[in-house]
């Protein structure tokens, strides 16, 4: 995970996604590079070629909103893409590397109490708590039984990529995939510098295949809920609801709670799971011991 120009490297992952006649252009004729040219960018941009290619080469590190707005329009970029570009060239000295987070940040941040109290009390909703890298913090019961990846101490992105038996509950695993890695990308922004953050990028691109063409896709994705498409080995098809809230006060922790439509096939499952594998009385929620 490079990031020493990360302007440049968004703007030219974005722009192999554009074909010619998404944007008006004929797409006819000899191409070196699959979608648009950096000229055809800039003439639809309204920017000379010369500044555009200053910009992806990481010459010019400070363009104006109107300037990326209008790039964001002709690269075809959502809401939340366009303010990731934005995000990327927020006023900053020239030459200035983003902050580096500090250990104690990047570490294992204690789960604050009254959130652990919460999950406990919650017997027929899973649900877990995870940092921004996607480690499994805590973690009821009932999430434990739906994945045994679910559990304090797994990375669940690592778990989703390389884990046969994960990929197998994953009915959804090529839409998870994508959500999991463009919400990586989303929080990852400029930050090159987190040691954390690039141990598990370095690692899943060695390791996986698709991960190394997600990751150079550029795509970006806050953190949303979902519905999630499981196929448990001890009860079966299920479709749960999963929400994700941050928690505030914390350095981007998430809590993550699932629940399945009252009175559907898949809640009846989801109790008789809880049922199977419900805690002995007095156990507590899973979860990382401070350091």
């Amino acid at each position: 995970m490079d990031g020493t120009n990360a302007l440049g490297e968004f703007l030219r992952a974005r722009r192999a996604q554009v074909r010619p006649e998404d944007v008006g252009l004929p797409g006819s004729g000899l191409r070196r590079v699959p979608g648009l040219r950096r000229e055809e960018v800039a003439m639809l941009s309204g920017i000379s070629s010369d500044y555009y290619l200053r910009l992806e080469q990481g010459r010019d590190r400070n363009p104006s909103a109107q300037v990326l707005e209008a790039i964001a329009r002709v690269l075809r970029l959502d809401a939340d893409a366009t303010s990731y570009l934005l995000g990327l060239v927020q006023e900053r000295p020239t030459g200035a590397r983003p902050p580096s987070r500090t250990r104690a940040a990047r570490g294992r941040e204690p789960v604050p109490s009254s959130l652990l109290q919460l999950i406990d009390g919650w017997p027929r909703n899973p649900a877990y708590i995870q940092n921004r890298y996607t480690d499994v913090l805590a973690a009821n019961a009932l999430a434990t039984a739906l994945t045994p990846n679910c559990r304090p101490g797994v990375n669940l992105l690592r778990a989703v990529f390389l884990d046969p038996a994960e990929r197998a509950l994953r009915r959804d695993w090529e839409d998870l995939t994508e959500e999991g890695v463009a919400t990586l990308r989303t929080y990852a922004g400029p930050d090159a510098d987190d040691p954390q953050l690039r141990d598990l990028v370095g690692d899943l691109s060695l390791r996986s295949e698709r991960f190394r063409m997600l990751w150079a896709r550029h795509d970006v994705r806050p953190r949303r809920g979902r519905v999630s498409h499981l196929s448990h080995p001890q009860v079966g098809d299920l479709d749960l609801h999963s929400n994700k809230l941050s928690v505030d006060g914390t350095d981007g922790l998430t809590l993550v709670v699932s629940h399945a439509e009252p009175g559907s096939r898949s809640a009846e499952l989801l109790d008789i799971l809880g049922s199977l594998t419900a805690p002995h009385p007095g156990a507590r929620t899973e979860r990382v011991e401070e350091q």
